[in-house]
């Protein structure tokens, strides 16, 4: 009997999910030459290749806007979405471009806010992001100015700020706040390692992730993406009927 119950009560390995149930990507780094993602058109048709045959059919690309490392603005994105959008044409490639921007919290992203300047998705979403090293004391009040201002904040990869592994709390108080949390589906895969990905799943099994990014930058993304559609937690997370990517 006990051969049996070993061999009966194995997890049944789940079939690989179809990332088309999303509909859209809404974190991903696909112009080329204008940050650390896509270094050139050819990269770039190559991952938009790679994330159609994953079964997305819209991407909203997410360039990083960064006072000291990528000085881009809005022009800089629309010119390099543009060039791409005529690329997948000519190559007939049926995916829907759009572009906003993965803003860091930095010394210029309140002037950002002020002068409406900021790049959005959705419902007028804004996708930033924080210091890995340590939570920035101004967090809250550029929070608040975002949403006072009209816009909806999205934490990019809520999942990999390590400052908040210990207490848990952190994250209901984004919650609270009306942060919508976003989690980079290659931590389910371990591609930050086994505590991200254990938080991850943790923030999976509360019910608290709102969107799922690829954060794709090159084809290393694209081989964990392909590791992971056989994972309990993202077929969880899809399942659940809370994420709104499928209505951007």
């Amino acid at each position: 009997m006990g051969l049996l119950n070993k061999i009966f009560s194995k997890k049944a390995v789940l079939p690989p999910m179809d990332l088309g149930r999303l509909k859209a990507d809404m974190h991903s780094h696909l112009i080329p030459g204008i940050d650390d993602g896509a270094e050139t058109v050819k990269a770039s048709i190559e991952l938009i290749e790679a994330l159609h045959e994953l079964g997305y059919t819209k991407l909203i690309t997410t360039p990083h806007i960064m006072s000291d490392y990528y000085k881009n603005d809005a022009n800089i994105i629309n010119e390099g979405l543009e060039t791409m959008r005529a690329e997948l044409i000519k190559r007939n490639i049926p995916v829907e471009l759009d572009a906003a921007a993965e803003y860091y919290l930095d010394y210029e992203f309140e002037s950002k806010i002020d002068g409406k300047e900021l790049m959005t998705f959705g419902d007028n979403y804004v996708l930033f992001e924080i210091s890995f090293l340590n939570e920035p004391e101004q967090l809250d009040s550029v929070v608040f100015k975002m949403r006072t201002s009209g816009y909806t904040p999205v934490l990019a990869h809520v999942e990999r700020y390590p400052y908040w592994y210990a207490d848990p709390t952190q994250y209901e108080k984004l919650v609270t706040m009306g942060v919508l949390l976003q989690l980079n589906i290659s931590s389910l895969g371990g591609q930050y390692g086994p505590q991200t990905m254990k938080i991850g799943r943790q923030l999976i099994d509360n019910n608290m992730i709102d969107l799922l990014g690829t954060d794709c930058h090159n084809m290393n993304y694209i081989e964990i993406l392909r590791s992971t559609l056989t994972d309990p937690h993202l077929h969880k997370v899809i399942n659940s009927g809370k994420l709104l990517n499928a209505g951007l």
